[in-house]
């Protein structure tokens, strides 16, 4: 099984301040840098730069919203992002499923 993995989206999701804020904006429907800072437990620029980070790898989109931006989830790309996630699991389970087998072989030979 081969499972095409974008490094980047990945390395966005594996942030887990970055997770929570995705979370939240899926919640509340999105939210701008300010909201989401007040809700974790990182400053509004630390806010900010990962929501950049997202942005990047079109987990969320921004739109001005008066002296901010809106921040809303992308969920196309947070799909895909899940089925990427999907995939990997499966892979790891037959692999993990062929070490079992293996394993269970040599345990039988030492046995018999």
């Amino acid at each position: 099984m081969n499972v095409v993995v974008d490094d980047e989206l990945w390395s966005a999701v594996g942030d887990p301040i970055r997770r929570r804020m995705l979370d939240l904006l899926l919640a509340d429907g999105g939210g701008t840098a300010t909201r989401l800072s007040e809700r974790l437990p990182v400053t509004r620029q630390a806010v900010a730069k990962h929501l950049g980070v997202l942005d990047r790898v079109g987990l969320v989109h921004a739109r001005p919203s008066g002296r901010e931006r809106l921040y809303e989830v992308d969920e196309a790309q947070l799909a895909r992002a899940i089925a990427q996630l999907s995939s990997v699991g499966a892979a790891w389970d037959a692999r993990l499923h062929r070490i079992k087998t293996i394993a269970e072989a040599i345990q039988r030979g030492r046995e018999s």
